[in-house]
């Protein structure tokens, strides 16, 4: 008879020969991308019914229209950093790390689980920036922790929460006025209002599913530490990985470096941000104010007063762009895709076909892990939402099923898939200097227990609200 700890050795085995199969197969994400288009375009003149000249002309129509969406996100990874890499965030992240007790490495899982979902919920980009840069320092402070588990715990934030927290994309664009799916320039609407986050983010369901997957995903890291063959680093390794404090500012000798060095400029911005937002709040409540803007406008307030000096926010933005670079290049591509099916009858096509694959009670667990395995070639749940949105809410309404639950269906399986996806795992990878192969079978087994929640969500979600 198999035992309970022969089983898990032969799943961790699984997901290490997975890691292998996907570095070896699995491309660049631009290359992806450019695979999608291709699919895209053949689509549209094969089931869509558009000639060549037509699909070619739709692909350039949207390439620009979602431009105002990439800042926004891109500027959301900045002000993460930001965030993340200032001196009183630095200090937190080394004084947490020495809570739990050296002597009982499950501790040091749960609080790397813990706070990356904490973290996840909060900010996607704050929970994958933060959770890297606070590794090294469980670490250091529990040698006797597995590296492995403490790594796939601490992007945990990712494939469990984030779709349910306050940054959650899909949710925050149809919540935001002159969204192109409320306002697209050419072709029909998608949907009809705006969505504010009262009804979705806010939702019971949604804040229930949220508790109920960070409770899953911590007993089953905490559940999964070895008891023999632990994989740890030395003292000198740890070193080599551990964040350097951010640098002390050296003394003003000419006016220009008073000037620059004055805290009233952070503080002036810092108010300046502020106060619309808390006037919008007061005068138009929570709901209709808490849009992709205002998130950003939260963490950019955040950042000055954590840095509190002007050159220290600056440099901490320049170093937050490295890791926005691929919102930044990709978003004109998937927006051609999202033109393509936009301005063609692709939506239309595919939407029909989602419908006649799903009855209402089982189109939610449809949407679900179509989005996941989507999220496996489209990595940026924003811009996947904008190529999906057009045929799977339409595909909805056709089989009784609000937009609500389609897009809650698709937020939880595209959150889902994170998990065994490398491209998430690149911050925190780049920070300890590890192979995605020597975390995935941890992760893998992570994934299992939280797609089991998954499955039970969507068949008991509510297709009317």
């Amino acid at each position: 008879m198999t035992s309970a700890p022969g089983v898990l050795d032969r799943l961790r085995d699984g997901g290490a020969a997975l890691s292998r199969v996907t570095e070896r197969w699995v491309p660049d994400a631009w290359v992806i991308l450019m695979s999608l288009t291709v699919v895209a375009l053949v689509l549209a003149v094969t089931g869509g019914g558009a000639t060549i000249p037509e699909a070619g002309l739709a692909w350039g129509t949207g390439v620009w229209t979602l431009l105002e969406l990439a800042m926004q996100f891109s500027i959301a990874m900045v002000a993460a950093h930001a965030c993340a890499s200032s001196p009183p965030v630095y200090r937190l992240l080394n004084r947490l790390a020495s809570l739990p007790n050296p002597e009982r490495p499950v501790q040091a899982v749960a609080l790397a689980a813990g706070f990356s979902m904490t973290a996840g919920y909060l900010n996607w980009a704050f929970g994958l920036v933060g959770s890297a840069l606070f590794v090294p320092f469980i670490l250091k402070r529990n040698p006797r922790a597995d590296v492995r588990l403490v790594i796939a715990a601490a992007y945990m934030g990712i494939g469990t929460v984030w779709q349910s927290g306050l940054s959650s994309s899909a949710p925050l664009i149809l919540a935001t006025p002159g969204n192109p799916l409320l306002e697209p320039g050419t072709g029909t609407p998608v949907v009809d209002r705006l969505y504010p986050v009262t009804e979705t983010l806010f939702n019971p369901f949604n804040l229930g599913y949220a508790v109920a997957m960070l409770l899953v995903g911590l007993v089953a890291a905490m559940a999964l530490h070895p008891r023999r063959d632990v994989v740890t680093l030395t003292e000198a390794e740890v070193e080599e990985i551990l964040p350097a404090p951010p640098p002390r500012a050296r003394p003003a000798t000419t006016p220009a470096q008073r000037l620059d060095r004055f805290r009233g400029w952070t503080i002036l911005a810092a108010a300046l941000f502020a106060y619309p937002l808390i006037h919008s709040i007061i005068t138009r409540g929570f709901g209709a104010s808490w849009t992709i803007n205002a998130y950003n406008t939260v963490f950019l307030l955040s950042a000055l007063l954590l840095h509190g000096r002007p050159l220290s926010f600056l440099r901490a933005c320049r170093d937050g762009v490295g890791a926005a670079w691929g919102v930044i290049l990709q978003f004109p591509f998937y927006a051609g895709i999202f033109g393509v099916i936009q301005n063609t009858n692709l939506g239309s096509w595919l939407g029909e076909q989602f419908a006649e694959v799903g009855s209402t009670r089982l189109y939610p667990l449809v949407v679900y892990f179509y989005s996941g395995i989507m999220s496996l070639f489209i990595p940026s749940a924003g811009s996947k939402w904008m190529i999906e949105a057009p045929y799977v809410i339409p595909a909805g309404e056709v089989l009784d099923v609000s937009v609500m639950t389609t897009l809650l269906a698709y937020a939880y399986g595209d959150s889902a898939f994170n998990l065994i996806h490398p491209f998430w795992a690149l911050p925190i990878l780049a920070v300890t200097r590890r192979r995605f192969g020597e975390v995935l079978g941890y992760a893998f087994l992570i994934w299992l227990a939280t797609i089991l929640l998954g499955i039970v969500t969507m068949l008991v979600i509510p297709t009317r609200w």
